[in-house]
């Protein structure tokens, strides 16, 4: 595709400094930009790198300026980017139908506006609807659905009764409905619970790979509309977390925790089950948040504090040792002077007395 720095900017309601007329043919990173291309810089630690690149435009925020380079000035350059590269390089167009090679049971209704690929096992009762899209590979169970324009790639497994909204991305391996890890007499008997309840998740919700989401042992899990999931996350029983949330990669949360709205949790963070944490807050990574968390707090460290306490407490750290070589030379000070003093009080008694020690 070939447009130029001015078509571009009429299509992002932003504005250019520089040549309008340059013809912009690809978009690349900063370091790889040349002739013919836009590059951005949506973080200002890559604001030193205008001066070098060798693109013919760079996409900046406003109040932005590089002498010399041409500029398109945009009120987010990171969302203006996401649109250009939906632009220029537009997925392509699944050709609807469903593929011999897949499996469909008896009383499942999957429209025939579906792309089901070979490989595909839709169970009895299942529903999938129009536009949806199935790659090799996928699991539907029985009376779970698929909403409108969702996409499950590889290896996506939806489990029993399990409710998958419309323009739901599911990446390879993604596995929906699980069962909640519930046991009575742990390291006694290990007597399992049965997971009778089911996954919810809305619309416009996106689980990368390999994450987990687990049935609800009554009731369901809730996975609320706009929700980013990223990798090799796992959601256990009966979680509920808010809309438009987002979860980063290694997090685990245990069972009945609620998130609310718009909530921000860093990767590898950890938190405990049958707590609240309230809309807004931000969970910084490797947390580990033990408690309820009232909403619009910023929090970090194990157990989970003000993010400024523990950002007081990391500054700390490399000091320790220091600090605990003065602690032990204070130590011996005192000792010493302890042992000085004991020495003499017999001798401050003896003068008192008019004899000499």
């Amino acid at each position: 595709m070939k447009k130029t720095l001015s078509e571009i900017a009429s299509f992002l309601d932003g504005s250019v400094s520089g040549d309008g007329g340059v013809v912009i043919e690809q978009i690349q990173g900063i370091d790889e930009a040349g002739p013919g291309d836009l590059t951005f810089v949506a973080n200002p630690k890559y604001r030193k790198r205008m001066e070098t690149t060798d693109a013919s435009a760079i996409l900046v925020a406003p109040g932005t300026a590089c002498a010399g380079k041409t500029l398109l000035t945009v009120a987010d350059p990171y969302a203006a980017l996401g649109r250009l590269l939906d632009l220029y390089y537009p997925e392509e167009e699944e050709t609807a139908g469903i593929h011999k090679d897949a499996t469909i049971e008896a009383g499942a209704d999957v429209s025939p506006e579906a792309v089901v690929y070979p490989g595909v096992h839709v169970c009895r009762g299942a529903r999938v609807e129009k536009k949806a899209v199935l790659y090799p590979g996928v699991f539907i169970g029985r009376d779970a659905s698929v909403g409108e324009a969702s996409i499950l790639y590889p290896g996506v497994t939806v489990y029993r009764r399990c409710r998958i909204g419309r323009r739901v991305v599911l990446h390879a391996g993604v596995v929906i409905g699980s069962d909640g890890f519930g046991f009575a007499l742990p390291g006694r008997e290990n007597r399992k619970i049965p997971q009778v309840g089911h996954v919810q998740i809305d619309d416009d919700v996106e689980i990368g790979a390999n994450t987990t989401i687990d049935r609800g042992t009554l009731g369901r899990t809730w996975i609320q509309r706009g929700v980013k999931i990223d990798n090799l996350v796992q959601i256990a029983h009966n979680v509920v977390i808010g809309a438009c949330s987002v979860i980063v990669a290694q997090v685990g949360i245990s069972g009945s925790t609620q998130l609310g709205n718009g909530v921000m949790i860093g990767g590898q963070a950890g938190i405990v089950g049958h707590i609240r944490i309230g809309d807004h807050v931000m969970a910084a990574a490797r947390a580990g948040i033990h408690k309820d968390v009232p909403a619009g707090q910023i929090v970090a460290g194990t157990p989970h504090m003000p993010h400024r306490e523990w950002l007081k407490m990391e500054a700390c750290l490399p000091k320790l040792p220091e600090m605990r070589a003065a602690l032990a030379a204070l130590q011996r000070r005192v000792a010493a002077l302890e042992e000085k003093g004991t020495k003499e009080k017999p001798r401050k008694k003896s003068l008192e007395n008019g004899t000499a020690s």
